[in-house]
């Protein structure tokens, strides 16, 4: 678990600026039919956000694209109308359309360089190249159907481009840099876009966190926690955050209730204590329910009765009256227990998958629609370090007796049941295999290794209770001994690359058993995951005497402290038990698991909705 002190993040935070922008984001369309925002409706806009009843100092407008929405290359209204109201700007280019529309950007940022001059170019805080492009083309991002992306060297492409662009102009020596999710720069293949930024714009969404425990408590946590991260893997880039809220309505995401309340409680736990007057900071958003409102929906005020009528009094207090540093937090970010399995909501629901579907459709219009948020809940697969108690010393990993036993080479199977329902006579021998287990149509065999057997009890295989999700996921490259590949969200295990996993069990685990499951559905049962599989063979598994870092290389891994052994062949469309026994509360916990025979899998590790790769149950 991951404990966090009122301000523990303040580590990360290695200058406060003057002069700090403090604003809202802005879409270029409103929230049906892609209507064009025009001047008049940026004015009142901007001029509400900088009248806010209870609050003041948010001057400041990120916008996703130069081009006024329905033209080619115009420049956007909001130029003049952020002149006009005195407001800075985050300026936004569309980078997920090809260099056509990048020529048009910069069309339209010349056009506005030369039409305004220093007016505009005094007002521009930075230049946002992209955004969330990176997670488009993740696995995830891919699976979710979330619209075209961009890669890393196209991206770092695009920014330098821009950077040659203004180099001559009022506009010199501006920062360019890249928005995206917080998962996008903790991942080491989209370096090229941190070395080519001079910031790093980072969304993050704790509502979208489902796979962990994320109820408004944990809101503060679980921001700071993506927030660390991401300081910690930019080389020393000024993070700046573009992204962040909680919604007034719409769908409960795992634990994370929409509702005024606890958008007040975020506004003041993460806005106030942690982010205003001290970072960068664009909050999501001022108004996204003008003319229909969107679910979920993060409007700080409601819809006015046109679009140059804008409220000024919130939904609910801004004030910053219940801010203080003694709000109770809890101390866990563990994946759920209570409630474990999100949804991907049909229509697009989830996060950044319905922001970059509305952001696309909007940009190849010419225009951003202001009617949703994005967030970093789809691309959670290996959250490194997001829960942490502290690491485990060889003596606390093996103090668990279920993670100490000697297996022996054979698994016991247990055939299959794919009973959904069926009258009261019908036996579900699943679940008398394994207590509590739930039915599925999922998978085709439950195989039960003698390591887990031999426990004195054996947890579920299926996520139909509590679980642990995998926290950091590190390949092992044979061909690359020396060469640490850093944290991966995909598990690969092949003859020549092993994987690492490290659980952080909870100390709220202690005296309850915990089982190490792999799940591998059928390839047609996963939606927002993928798999490749050939050769033919199973798993060799060794539980470590310490857990794994991002450093860790095929070289340098840590001690075997425990063979569990593992299934001799693996195919899809079964889940195997590979050890049980008494949780090891309060632990880090690394397994290293290796190829047998000529297997050569690679996996996006994901829980929903169809579960696949490594897991600890709980029960």
């Amino acid at each position: 678990m991951l404990c966090l002190s009122p301000f523990a993040f303040a580590a990360s935070v290695a200058t406060v600026s003057a002069q700090v922008s403090q604003g809202f984001n802005y879409g270029s369309t409103y929230s049906e039919g892609g209507a064009p925002i025009t001047q008049a409706g940026y004015e009142a806009q901007f001029n509400a956000a900088k009248n806010l009843v209870g609050t003041s100092g948010f001057t400041s407008a990120r916008i996703y694209t130069l081009i006024q929405a329905g033209t080619t290359n115009t420049p956007s209204e909001a130029i003049q109308a952020a002149i006009n109201t005195k407001t800075s700007l985050l300026l936004g280019l569309w980078a997920s359309a090809g260099q056509v529309n990048i020529n048009n950007e910069l069309a339209a940022l010349s056009a506005a360089i030369t039409a305004y001059g220093t007016a505009f170019t005094d007002l521009i805080v930075g230049i946002s190249v992209g955004s969330e492009d990176l997670y488009r083309i993740s696995p995830i991002g891919i699976e979710n159907k979330s619209g075209i992306g961009a890669g890393p060297e196209e991206v770092a492409n695009y920014i330098g481009q821009v950077k040659s662009a203004i180099a001559n102009t009022a506009a010199a020596g501006k920062p360019v840099g890249h928005v995206d999710t917080w998962t996008a720069w903790v991942n080491s293949s989209n370096d090229a876009v941190i070395a080519a930024s001079d910031f790093i714009g980072m969304d993050a969404y704790p509502y979208f966190q489902s796979t962990m425990t994320n109820p408004i408590t944990n809101g503060y946590s679980l921001f700071f926690s993506a927030y660390d991260q991401t300081v910690a893997a930019v080389g020393g880039k000024p993070v700046w955050v573009t992204e962040t809220g909680w919604p007034v309505s719409g769908p409960t995401e795992n634990l994370a209730v929409p509702s005024t309340q606890n958008a007040l409680t975020y506004w003041d736990q993460v806005g106030c204590r942690g982010l205003f007057g001290k970072i960068n900071t664009w909050w999501y958003t001022l108004q996204d329910a003008f003319p229909t409102t969107p679910s979920p929906s993060f409007g700080v005020v409601g819809a006015g009765s046109s679009g140059t009528d804008v409220p000024t009094t919130p939904l609910y207090d801004l004030s910053c009256s219940d801010a203080s540093s003694d709000v109770p937090l809890s101390a866990s970010v563990a994946p759920s227990s209570a409630n474990p399995g999100p949804s991907a909501v049909a229509g697009g629901n989830n996060g950044a998958q319905r922001q970059n579907q509305v952001e696309q459709s909007g940009a190849a219009s010419g225009g951003v629609t202001s009617g949703s948020a994005a967030s970093a809940e789809a691309q959670i697969p290996a959250n490194p370090d997001a829960s942490v108690s502290g690491s485990a010393t060889p003596a606390e990993v093996l103090a668990s007796t279920g993670f100490g036993i000697t297996p022996t080479e054979q698994p016991t199977t247990q055939d299959t049941v794919i009973i959904t329902s069926c009258p009261s006579d019908c036996k579900n021998t699943a679940a008398q295999a394994l207590p509590n287990a739930q039915p599925t149509t999922l998978i085709t065999k439950t195989s039960v290794l003698s390591a887990a057997s031999a426990g004195a009890s054996v947890c579920p295989a299926s996520l139909s209770g509590q679980y642990e999700y995998p926290h950091l996921i590190v390949p092992l490259s044979k061909d690359d001994p020396d060469t640490a590949q850093g944290t991966s969200y995909n598990g690969t295990i092949s003859p020549s690359t092993s994987s690492v996993f490290n659980f952080d069990i909870p100390a709220s685990d202690s005296g309850k058993t915990c089982t190490l499951v792999f799940l591998l559905p059928l390839q047609n049962k996963l939606t927002t995951s993928a798999f490749s599989l050939s050769g033919s063979g199973g798993f060799d598994i060794a539980q470590l005497k310490s857990p794994a870092t991002e450093q860790t290389t095929y070289n340098s891994v840590p001690e075997t402290g425990n063979q569990l052994g593992g299934p001799s062949s693996v195919t899809p469309g079964n889940e195997y038990v590979i050890a049980s026994g008494s949780c090891a509360a309060g632990s880090r916990i690394g397994y290293k698991v290796s190829a047998t025979g000529s297997l050569d899998l690679n996996y996006f590790q994901n829980y929903s909705p169809s579960p696949i790769g490594f897991y600890v149950t709980v029960c």
